[in-house]
């Protein structure tokens, strides 16, 4: 038995994860094309960049500047990641980034070092000064992220437990703050996850946090991202980040190669969902196009499908 949602919310992260992991950094003119594209598909919400560390991830250095010059639409949230103070800081002083306040977590050792160069405990407990940071500021926190949820490839399967005990973490800290629970994002970081998996972890966590919204982050690494969403949706999960064209990666999560690291395609998923009767509030047709950008920007092929067979509205109305 399935509990579609009716409603499903994609946030699109193709311009800061689909570009984070090229080789070279492409031109700020046309980012900002295929940005002002999304805009125009219907999605609410566009990650444009991230305040990060300008040696370790030079293609994400003009990140401020990509601010200034995108055209924004009402109702359109265009945000950033850090992952760190600094990088908080450094977001709230760019032009007009809409700050997304949320919480990240590591249950994969190897990861946290790699990716934020600092054991799993110590970030956890960093998290208590982000929640006061995002207070300071004026701000609540919007989702907390456990990631590598399924396993990692530096350090190898993650167990359950070792999830939802970061999951009871973000629990206990709301509780301490006073402050509501967040989306708590499951994140398939490295592409481990399998559609029964999804369906124990998605169940496991309702078990833990009954009211809580769940949101999915998945990676389409082996050719499971849509099986995966598939798998969700049918747990009712609502809320998606993915990429357009199948973009992405994270560049310290040790893939053997970078366009096989990409996030759950957002035209696929959308395709997916509009299949299956469930609204987006997105133009499948704008967003293909999108995408069509996106691998004329890339210059290889990318891993979408949908961008390259089309919906099937054009068919059923030929017939």
């Amino acid at each position: 038995m399935t509990d579609f949602p009716k409603f499903v919310e994609f946030r699109e992260e193709g311009p800061r994860e689909g570009f984070q992991i090229e080789s070279k950094t492409y031109p700020i003119e046309q980012r900002i094309e295929l940005i002002d594209m999304l805009s125009d598909t219907g999605l609410k919400r566009i990650q444009v960049g991230s305040f990060v560390s300008p040696r370790y991830v030079p293609q994400m250095a003009d990140t401020g500047e990509l601010f200034q010059h995108i055209k924004r639409k009402p109702g359109v949230k265009y945000t950033s990641l850090w992952l760190n103070e600094k990088g908080f800081r450094k977001a709230l002083t760019a032009h007009e980034v809409d700050i997304d306040p949320r919480l990240l977590f590591y249950p994969s050792e190897a990861f946290a070092q790699a990716n934020n160069n600092c054991s799993s405990a110590e970030m956890r407990e960093r998290q208590r000064e982000w929640v006061r940071l995002y207070k300071e500021a004026g701000y609540t926190v919007d989702a907390a992220y456990v990631m590598t949820a399924f396993g990692c490839n530096l350090e190898g399967p993650i167990p359950q437990e070792r999830v939802l005990e970061d999951f009871r973490f973000v629990l206990r800290l709301c509780e301490e703050e006073q402050i509501p629970v967040p989306i708590l994002v499951i994140a398939d970081t490295m592409g481990w996850g399998n559609p029964e998996a999804v369906k124990r972890m998605v169940g496991a966590l309702r078990e833990l946090a009954p009211g809580a919204r769940i949101g999915m982050h998945l990676h389409d690494t082996r050719g499971l991202g849509i099986a995966n969403i598939h798998a969700a949706l049918s747990m009712g999960v609502d809320m998606f980040e993915s990429s357009v064209a199948g973009l992405g990666g994270c560049p310290f999560a040790g893939h053997g190669n970078a366009r096989a690291a990409g996030n759950v395609c957002t035209e696929d998923a959308v395709f997916l969902c509009h299949e299956l009767g469930i609204e987006t509030g997105i133009d499948l047709d704008k967003l293909i196009a999108a995408a069509v950008k996106a691998e004329e920007i890339i210059g290889a092929p990318l891993m979408g499908r949908v961008m390259h067979s089309g919906g099937l509205d054009k068919f059923r109305k030929a017939k």
